[in-house]
């Protein structure tokens, strides 16, 4: 068997990713249902908008970058450039010799090696997932109440602001204060706040459907006293059992809007901890149907499709480039690279509300 060319393709890491993620079948991520993948050619902002039809600012970019182990330096790019994302991994010359002693197909332990050599471009695939997905969770839960990227790696730094007049926040968020914070369990309305919303997005002729907040909100709002009153005056007992789905039941009673808990976290680069996708204290409220779009471009891994020989790529999750690069030195190395153009547009935004919850 020719380890190189049988297993180090484009197209058999494809493969194994795709089989690791039937298996796993790992928490799915809320984003991609509010704004679905697209693909796009080049890396322009023409189509990437945002409230009544104005394009995001750009505050700072990068798009050149060597391809090894994420772009280098600090850039700053033209003002209608997406963001960009590169990284590798390498097979060197002495996992080569160590795969030749093995090469015997009936070997037990080649499915074991093959499986971690796949399981760290599987690692570069789901960092590319991980990307847009911060960015639309940054765009619905707008920390200040302006919707805003803001992505800093690796000594590049992305931002891109969605609510330039600040219009957005001047009407589509509020930080609640005083005794109506939520964690104010005595005293906080969570119902009225809902209808304060309701009023402030029927003016824009929207209904909400949906409201989004992570699993330690939502359990706030299952202890506040109107919350629970409502549960026993529907029941008539003294006392009910408030799991989430009965506190998912009375809200959906009472406001016609649904509660997604979305408690997905990644590891933050910059500290190597746990960060939730969406943050406490916060709940966004969404309408029906498709806020916005995933926008993905055309890497410089994906041109080489168009014919360059020394290159295998295959694309995966719309816009993700595996490429896969055969060196013969030397020194003699395999390269994968996963790479992706990536930005959110956000078309729907004066439909969302975001309310703040929690106090400072």
């Amino acid at each position: 068997m020719l380890l190189t060319s049988d297993l180090f393709n484009a197209n058999s890491i494809a493969t194994a990713y795709v089989k690791t993620q039937d298996v796993n079948n790992t928490l799915p991520m809320v984003g991609p249902a509010f704004f679905p993948p697209r693909k796009k050619m080049g890396l322009d902002l023409k189509t990437i908008k945002t409230h009544k039809g104005k394009y995001v600012q750009l505050a700072a970019s990068n798009f050149d970058a060597m391809p090894t182990l994420r772009v280098r330096g600090t850039f700053k790019g033209d003002s209608k450039e997406m963001a960009f994302f590169r990284e590798s991994m390498l097979v060197r010359e002495h996992d080569l010799i160590e795969l030749m002693k093995i090469a015997d197909e009936n070997s037990p332990f080649l499915d074991d090696i093959m499986a971690s050599i796949y399981d760290d471009t599987t690692e570069l695939i789901q960092g590319a997932d991980i990307v847009p997905e911060i960015m639309r969770m940054q765009l619905l839960f707008p920390q200040d109440g302006s919707p805003k990227i803001y992505i800093e790696d690796n000594n590049v730094l992305y931002e891109y602001n969605y609510d330039v007049d600040e219009e957005h926040k001047t009407k589509n968020y509020k930080a609640l204060d005083g005794t109506n914070v939520w964690s104010n369990t005595a005293n906080a309305k969570p119902f009225n706040d809902f209808r304060d919303v309701k009023r402030a997005l029927a003016l824009r002729g929207v209904t909400p459907r949906y409201a989004l907040m992570n699993q330690k909100t939502f359990d706030m709002l299952g202890q506040i006293d109107s919350v629970r009153n409502a549960v026993l005056a529907q029941n008539l007992t003294a006392t009910i059992d408030m799991d989430d789905d009965t506190v998912k039941r009375i809200w959906q009673a009472k406001t016609q809007t649904t509660i997604i808990v979305y408690d997905k976290v990644y590891v933050d680069k910059g500290t190597g901890e746990a960060a939730p996708f969406v943050p406490d204290g916060y709940v966004t409220f969404l309408p029906e149907g498709a806020l916005g779009n995933t926008w993905y471009g055309t890497t410089p891994e994906e041109r080489t499709l168009m014919g360059d020989p020394k290159v295998d790529v295959r694309i995966v999750n719309t816009g993700v480039a595996v490429a896969v690069q055969r060196e013969y030195g030397p020194p003699v190395k395999i390269t994968t690279t996963a790479s992706m153009i990536v930005l959110p547009s956000f078309e729907r935004m004066d439909e969302t509300y975001t309310l703040k919850v929690v106090g400072e």
